[in-house]
């Protein structure tokens, strides 16, 4: 009779993208340095004094492009995104004042920046739910919000957790195969409870007549309790956008996605989500609104308590003034700061490597971890994994010494991922932002030496979204801002950078 230890499963096997081109010149500067080469030879045939005056500007063209940060990012992304900052400084682009006495039009209070133009509708799916939907009209794009409440880890045997992670694959790899889904973001919002619920759920059931000791235990629990206990909501954005060359009316739009939702929903539930419903517009705009403004909370959940509801348009849902500066964005009764993900845990990791991530954190109002989606066509996928399989084998057999042994496990990693893409699985690129909103500006650094702990905890590299915190604050809300559409250099050009 034998008897064999269970081993939880791990997981794993991503990859940063290889970057084209020699070093860290990238796919431009690769071109850059033959192109100035030919070129140098050219000139140097007639004179040696006119080959100096070529050589000295391709060196101070070249030079910026091979130091790079942690993150990859080169001198001139960094001085690019400078130069955004000042100008938008100078503009005044920073401060957002709304309201009656604002000079916006209409006196209402719109969410500011990526989110001005946005819009929600309202539709109907196929079980009658009312889903909003938001549409960005400058990219033409509609994004719908589906909201979830995850089942825990706790007392859960680990096959059950290797099935789940199993169908979260399966609905990622669907994505990839969804028509015109330019992006997805599964956003989990976490914050102290404010005890409005139980309140709401506890007093009115006092008997009058009740024992005074035992009218005190309830009203002692209803007082003590929030204080230990915290709120958590997970939602999830996915955002189409509608084909090229086609002029498609919003009601049309409408229905397709009222089509689509059963199915995803259905997809969240088998991969462990719980209870999934799509939002109503007024739940996406009360979910901007406590974002912005974190003291309305417990009047929103008295709201929708009490009164079935809150009645809150998008419209309203932003802030009445806001302030951004380099490291945080001030907004109404809060103050956030924003950290973008530069790399990702090396290895294998256990299925609750971010736990502790998305658990409340204490000290914190409101803390909402964003995790960003960017499907990959099946075509494309193939020919990503081939390339990256061909590069893996070549620094296998051109290195030497430890240059080849972690060549080695790289051939490995990329033959297992060609293997899996052949079988089906979906290719997709993953990011990570993390956004923490405290009650004062002296509380900024205790948020960070709390992101700094989790992110160890979690083996995960973060920086601040410096000199661009109001934007990464409107990208961890589940309003389909996708960040890679919103940059100074087109996405295509960074990757060649």
């Amino acid at each position: 009779m034998s008897t064999e230890a269970a081993v939880p499963p791990t997981y794993g096997n991503w990859r940063r993208p290889r970057r084209p081109g020699l070093g860290p010149l990238g796919l431009i500067g690769t071109f850059g340095v033959f192109g100035g080469l030919v070129i140098l030879l050219l000139v140097s045939l007639f004179s040696l004094i006119a080959a100096l005056f070529v050589l000295i500007p391709l060196t101070v063209f070249l030079v910026p492009l091979t130091v790079r940060t942690q993150d990859g990012r080169n001198l001139y992304q960094l001085i690019a995104l400078r130069i955004g900052w000042f100008r938008r400084k100078s503009k005044g682009s920073t401060l957002y004042v709304s309201g009656p006495l604002s000079q916006r039009p209409g006196g209402r209070f719109r969410p500011p920046g990526l989110l001005t133009k946005v819009t929600v509708t309202e539709g109907r799916d196929a079980y009658d739910r009312p889903f909003g939907v938001l549409r960005n009209r400058d990219r033409n794009q509609y994004t719908i919000v589906l909201g979830c409440e995850p089942d825990g880890g706790s007392l859960v045997d680990p096959d059950q957790v290797d099935v789940w992670v199993a169908a979260w694959g399966e609905w990622l790899a669907r994505l990839s195969h969804e028509p015109e889904l330019k992006g997805a973001a599964v956003v989990v919002e976490t914050a102290p409870d404010p005890g409005t619920r139980l309140a709401l759920e506890m007093l009115p059931r006092i008997m009058p007549d009740a024992p005074a000791a035992a009218r005190a235990v309830m009203e002692e629990v209803v007082e003590k309790y929030p204080s230990a206990s915290s709120e958590m909501h997970t939602y999830i954005a996915l955002t189409y956008g509608v084909p090229t060359g086609q002029k498609r009316k919003p009601e049309e739009v409408l229905t397709d996605l009222a089509i689509r939702i059963p199915g995803l929903l259905a997809g969240l539930v088998g991969a462990g989500g719980g209870a999934a419903a799509p939002l109503s517009a007024e739940r996406i705009a009360e979910v901007v609104r406590v974002a912005y403004d974190p003291a309305v909370a417990g009047d929103v959940l008295s709201a929708r308590a009490s009164e079935g509801g809150t009645g809150l348009e998008w419209e309203d849902a932003g802030p009445s003034a806001a302030v951004e500066t380099v490291g945080a964005y001030h907004h109404d009764s809060g103050i956030s700061r924003t950290w973008l993900l530069t790399l990702a845990p090396r290895g294998t990791v256990r299925s609750n490597v971010l736990r502790g991530m998305l658990e409340a954190a204490p000290g914190t109002r409101r803390k909402r971890v964003a995790l960003l989606y960017r499907p990959i066509d099946p075509s494309t996928s193939a020919r990503i994994v081939e390339a990256d399989r061909r590069a893996a084998q070549f620094m296998a057999t051109s290195g030497r010494g430890m240059v080849q042994a972690r060549a080695a496990s790289e051939v490995v990693a990329a033959e297992q991922t060609a293997a899996e893409e052949a079988s089906g699985a979906g290719l997709i690129e993953f990011s990570l932002m993390l956004t923490v909103t405290v009650d004062s500006k002296d509380q900024l650094a205790d948020a960070s030496m709390i992101v700094r702990n989790l992110q160890a905890a979690a083996r995960l590299s973060f920086r601040p979204a410096d000199r661009m915190q109001a934007a990464a604050f409107a990208c961890t809300l589940p309003a389909g801002i996708l960040p890679w559409q919103h940059v100074m250099i087109p996405h295509e050009l960074q990757e060649a950078l």
